[in-house]
């Protein structure tokens, strides 16, 4: 999932690190959008960050008492905030900005079904659980202060890892015209309970559901509802799985039905240019020239790189250093080394990367309509390369722009001797 990213000017690196990290925390998949560092903000893990109206100025809603339903895991809540003055409702149910926004694509939010909570005491819940405020570890004054994970923590996340991609491929299966980002949702939750695995979206900063769908002209962080799939739809679903005290976070593109021609060449592109940077990862380089690279291919193919959201380290916190972009920067954000966890995840589109955030004040849509897609893995440096913790196995998917890859066809699990040999040994079965 994606973070929001504080940029910092070469000048300003004497600064004392209490005033860098007000200034340079990036903030993911589920924090505030791409802030420039000339316009500063304080980021804390114990806090939920405000900035201006972004996709994350949120009110966390805590469950109440009320009537539950659902599995013996699991139960739903009605979400009962109290009613706000003003904010332009009245007339009953009435919501002026939403009557009068103005939506740039096709796509339209649908009706939600109550929040789920998890309520098994066997699986293991993140700090934000109940309240949607996350409590964990703050994240390293510094940009280019990136934990090391020790071997215990690497097994573990490769745990989660797994968990997340088997749920993915899961809920990639049932991908199809007329089927509602609400019923997929409703598979991630029991797949990843069923695996011992909490969702890690699910009231991540009150996210009400348990994966994120975006759809079409969707960048990020869109939420399942009753709007059923139409044929052509691009989707790109979003997992997250924390188990046994650590996140697994990756997503991928689907398409329902047969896309057109513009479609299979935006997600092409995006795919490629994801291995691109991912194949460039290992000890010594830097994680700023990510960026550049994938803005170099994509933009003379004629697409454009999302600004606002980024990739971000992860491990027992969701969100934390470095911070990935994926545009041409020159951030201070490390190099790279031996036992750094992180995600790649560039978003790419059709037209403008400029974007739009819908009244629910989670939804980032483009601000011309064009659609995006997007691709993300877990990864975890090596002595002598990168491995993806959440790669695909031999009974995942395999999509026509594995098979068509231009970079590198097949499954990509990494660069390490082990990973180029697994992965020789599994597209021998799946490419022709």
């Amino acid at each position: 999932m994606k973070e929001a990213v504080m940029r910092i000017h070469p000048s300003m690196l004497i600064v004392t690190a209490t005033i860098a990290a007000i200034l340079v925390s990036p903030v993911a998949a589920f924090s505030p959008p791409s802030i420039s560092l000339r316009k500063t903000i304080s980021i804390r893990n114990d806090v939920v960050p405000v900035v201006g109206r972004s996709p994350f100025e949120l009110v966390v809603g805590v469950p109440q008492d009320v009537s539950a339903v659902g599995t013996s895991s699991t139960k739903l809540y009605m979400n009962n905030k109290k009613k706000k003055k003003g904010g332009g409702k009245g007339f009953g149910s009435f919501n002026l900005r939403e009557a009068i926004f103005k939506y740039a694509g096709d796509v339209r939010p649908g009706t939600q079904t109550p929040q789920r909570t998890v309520v098994d005491t066997t699986i293991s819940k993140p700090d934000y659980a109940l309240d949607g405020i996350p409590k964990g570890a703050a994240r390293a004054p510094l940009p280019w202060v990136i934990e090391v994970k020790t071997p215990d923590e690497i097994e573990k996340m490769r745990v989660a890892g797994r968990i997340a991609r088997e749920v993915l491929d899961t809920a990639g299966r049932a991908v199809r015209p007329g089927i509602t980002t609400e019923e997929i949702d409703c598979i991630v939750h029991e797949e990843a309970l069923k695996r011992g695995g909490y969702p890690s979206p699910l009231n991540y900063r009150g996210f009400p559901k348990s994966c994120c769908t975006s759809v079409n002209e969707v960048i990020c962080h869109g939420i399942p509802d009753d709007r059923p799939l139409e044929e052509g739809d691009l989707i790109n679903i979003d997992i997250t799985c924390y188990v046994n005290g650590y996140h697994g976070d990756c997503s991928e593109m689907f398409v329902a039905g047969e896309p057109d021609e513009r479609g299979r060449d935006l997600l092409q592109t995006t795919y490629d240019c994801w291995v691109k940077s991912l194949e460039f990862v290992k000890p010594g380089n830097h994680y700023r020239d990510i960026g550049g690279i994938i803005e170099d291919y994509i933009t003379e193919r004629g697409f454009s790189t999302v600004r606002n959201f980024c990739g971000h380290g992860i491990g027992s916190v969701f969100h934390t250093n470095p911070s990935i972009l994926h545009y041409h920067n020159s951030e201070p954000n490390g190099q790279m080394a031996p036992g750094h966890t992180f995600t790649i995840e560039p978003m790419i589109c059709e037209g403008t990367a400029k974007a739009l955030t819908w009244p629910d004040q989670w939804t980032a849509t483009t601000a011309d309509g064009g659609r995006s897609a997007q691709f993300e893995h877990t990864l975890l440096i090596t002595p002598d390369g990168v491995e993806a913790l959440t790669g695909k196995t031999e009974s995942s998917p395999l999509q026509f722009w594995e098979k068509e890859s231009k970079v590198l066809p097949g499954k990509w699990l990494g660069t390490t001797a082990a990973a180029r040999a697994k992965a020789k040994d599994i597209n021998s079965i799946s490419l022709p």
